[in-house]
């Protein structure tokens, strides 16, 4: 079941690979899909080495649906984020460098760039330190998240959410371009300069008519 789904989480992880947000088997994938099953990345599987049939179904509350491989370890918190965020349908967890990097001496990363704040809706926030495989990564998750798509998981990783796996996928590549950015900046000058609110809300508006399947951006906002 969900071949078509298993097939484009599998695209996915491969990204994350090759935009540097993991390496080998770290990181994981949870989609929700319209029956409110939700397919899960397995645990410890390197992702050149994965199939489709590696993913595992599992209802809201974990029980596995369908599937022969070993859950997620961070299956608890991906799950606990999707039921109290009943907008999210994609969970993306990845251990890329520049933003975890920035979690480190910062309790937020600054919005600074139009792609941060079109994919990401902002700066984003810094949640305290959570062991792997727990729920409580999950509910710090939900509780640094506010309004933004992505939290960074202090001496861990990056969380990032999105109505769609496309949508999750963009505010964590973005999020790393960003810190790459704010790196650069900082090692120059650590007076930098940031977006404003409005120019935030503004590169979120405008980001909604971005593709090919959305209408043309309004005279309003030109």
């Amino acid at each position: 079941m969900y071949e078509k789904e298993k097939a484009e989480i599998l695209k996915a992880c491969l990204r994350m690979d090759r935009y540097g947000l993991v390496a080998l088997s770290g990181g994981n994938i949870a989609l929700r899909t319209e029956e409110n099953h939700i397919i899960i990345t397995p645990s410890g599987m390197i992702y050149d080495d994965m199939v489709p049939e590696d993913m595992l179904v599992t209802d809201i509350n974990g029980n596995v649906i369908e599937g022969e491989r070993k859950l997620s370890v961070d299956t608890p918190a991906l799950l606990h984020i999707l039921k109290n965020r009943e907008d999210v349908n994609c969970v993306i967890h990845t251990h890329q460098p520049y933003a975890t990097g920035l979690g480190l001496v910062m309790d937020e990363i600054p919005c600074n760039l139009t792609t941060m704040a079109n994919a990401a809706h902002g700066s984003v926030k810094v949640a305290p330190y959570t062991s792997a495989a727990t729920y409580q990564m999950g509910i710090e998750a939900v509780e640094y998240l506010g309004d933004q798509l992505a939290v960074v998981l202090k001496h861990h990783g990056v969380i990032g959410i999105g109505n769609s796996l496309k949508q999750a996928m963009y505010s964590v590549v973005y999020l790393e371009e960003a810190a790459k950015t704010i790196f650069i900046a900082k090692c120059i000058d650590n007076n930098m300069p940031l977006f404003d609110q409005e120019k935030i809300d503004r590169a979120v508006e405008i980001f909604k008519y971005y593709g090919q399947d959305t209408d043309d951006v309004p005279d309003e906002l030109r």
